[in-house]
């Protein structure tokens, strides 16, 4: 019960890796409010995880919201600070894959749509839970990357722009708020059978190319990641026992993040977990 006394904003918790991370979280002692677009999945998700609820005080409460909507997202705070006696926790979770197919023939719209919730709704829940962290001198911030982060996806340019964009407002971030208490990491969870996995196959290898629908089809048929390797990771970066490790993208599959606690001061003077351009010596290439 490691997140006893905890309360966190959980979005798109409704479904898939969202809603692994808001069950992880109660079953460790947290109270959730989780957030997303479909009233309907927020209630059952809410009825099931509530018997979950086993601490003094915990609870499990939902709030209807769109990412996009900078009123929605400062709703959910005051949600939340209506609920909780103080929130410890913002979980970026939502995500969609956007438009599928070349740059130059996607639906321009769908393409903004896909960056106003993945990369601009991120920076609306940052921008309105930083207040209350910054006056608790505390606080952390779980943002979901993934593997659109660090290597290209063609035909899914949304989707990649803006999880790479994911990172480094990461590592931006980390640095504005490192003298206020306040952690904030990425998370790229592995590869999911999830909704988006459902869209990459109804769209087809015309859309998303040969290549990566072949991929999709051996990720469906293998299983996938298993949710709980991410929610794992959650629940580990919202805890104390993170504390002072921020700026980084961990892998939740990849990454010995288990043992990070004990080279926190070893990974603060390094690069390790972040983006950086590769340049020739980095190749052992002398031009």
């Amino acid at each position: 019960m490691n997140l006893a006394g905890r309360a966190a904003i959980i979005t798109g918790a409704n479904q898939g890796l969202g809603k692994a991370i808001a069950a992880r979280f109660v079953r460790q002692g947290a109270s959730v409010l989780l957030m997303a677009r479909g009233e309907e999945l927020l209630r059952q998700t809410e009825a099931e995880l509530r018997p979950l609820c086993a601490g003094p005080g915990q609870k499990v409460c939902w709030v209807r919201g769109d990412l996009a909507r900078e009123e929605d997202c400062q709703a959910a705070v005051a949600r939340a600070r209506e609920e909780f006696p103080a929130l410890h926790v913002l979980v970026n979770n939502a995500g969609v894959y956007g438009p599928m197919g070349r740059l130059d023939e996607v639906e321009w719209q769908a393409w903004l749509d896909a960056l106003g919730i993945n990369l601009l709704g991120t920076v609306l829940m940052c921008r309105a839970v930083l207040p209350l962290f910054r006056a608790r001198r505390s606080g952390k911030i779980i943002n979901l990357s993934g593997g659109g982060a660090t290597a290209p996806l063609p035909r899914l340019s949304a989707y990649a722009a803006s999880k790479a964009a994911i990172v480094r407002l990461t590592e931006t971030l980390a640095l504005e708020v490192r003298d206020d208490g306040i952690d904030v990491n990425a998370i790229a969870p592995g590869a999911l059978n999830t909704r988006l996995l459902d869209e990459v196959l109804a769209a087809g290898p015309d859309k998303v190319g040969q290549e990566f629908y072949q991929k999709a089809l051996r990720q469906r048929d293998e299983g996938g990641t298993a949710l709980d390797k991410g929610a794992e990771l959650a629940a580990f970066l919202a805890s104390s026992e993170s504390d002072g490790i921020t700026g980084r993208l961990i892998s939740a599959v990849w990454d010995d993040w288990h043992h990070l606690p004990a080279r926190k001061e070893q990974m603060a003077e390094s690069d390790l977990y972040t983006l950086r351009r590769i340049v020739p010596r980095d190749r052992g290439l002398s031009w």
